[in-house]
C-alpha cells in the first residue's frame, strides 16, 4: 500500500492580511505625528515687555518677520526681501483699507534693518495703527 503525500502539492501563498496591519498602524502613525499649523513651522521669539495686553477689536493685519529677516503677511510669505515685494503684498492683502490695525510681530534674534525696513513699508502705504508684538517678562 503507497501512501500519499499530500503535501507536496499544495501551492504556497502569500498573506497579506499582516502587511496591510503594518501599513495601517504607519499612516495612522504619521497622520498623527504631523502638525499643519502654519505657525509651528515659524520660530519667533519675542522681545519682552512690561505691560498689559490690549484686546483688539477688529481682526489686525499680521506682519511677521523671523530670524533671518524674511516677512510674511498674514499668510502670504513675501518672496524678496525688499521694500517693493513687501508694500505689493501689503496692499494685495490688505486691499484699500488703511485704518485696519497692524501687529508687528518680528523675532528678537531679527536684524534691526529688517524691523525698520517693515515699519517704513506700512508708513509709506498709510497704515497708522503699528502695533508691536511682544512677550511678557519673565517673573523674577
Amino acid at each position: 500500500m503507497r501512501i500519499r503525500d499530500d503535501r507536496a502539492q499544495e501551492e504556497p501563498e502569500i498573506n497579506l492580511v499582516p502587511l496591510i496591519d503594518v501599513i495601517l498602524v504607519l499612516i495612522i502613525f504619521f497622520v498623527i505625528t504631523t502638525t499643519f499649523d502654519a505657525r509651528s513651522m515659524l520660530q519667533l521669539q519675542l522681545p519682552s515687555a512690561a505691560g498689559e495686553p490690549v484686546a483688539a477689536q477688529v481682526k489686525a493685519l499680521s506682519v511677521l518677520v523671523n530670524a533671518d529677516g524674511r516677512y510674511f503677511v498674514d499668510e502670504h510669505e513675501v518672496l524678496r526681501p525688499d521694500i517693493d515685494a513687501l508694500k505689493q503684498t501689503l496692499q494685495q492683502v490688505a486691499g484699500s483699507d488703511r485704518n485696519r490695525p497692524v501687529l508687528l510681530r518680528a523675532d528678537a534674534r531679527t536684524p534691526h534693518q529688517a524691523v525698520v525696513t517693515a515699519l517704513d513699508a506700512l508708513g509709506q502705504l498709510g497704515f497708522r495703527k503699528v502695533n508691536i508684538a511682544t512677550a511678557p517678562e519673565a517673573q523674577k
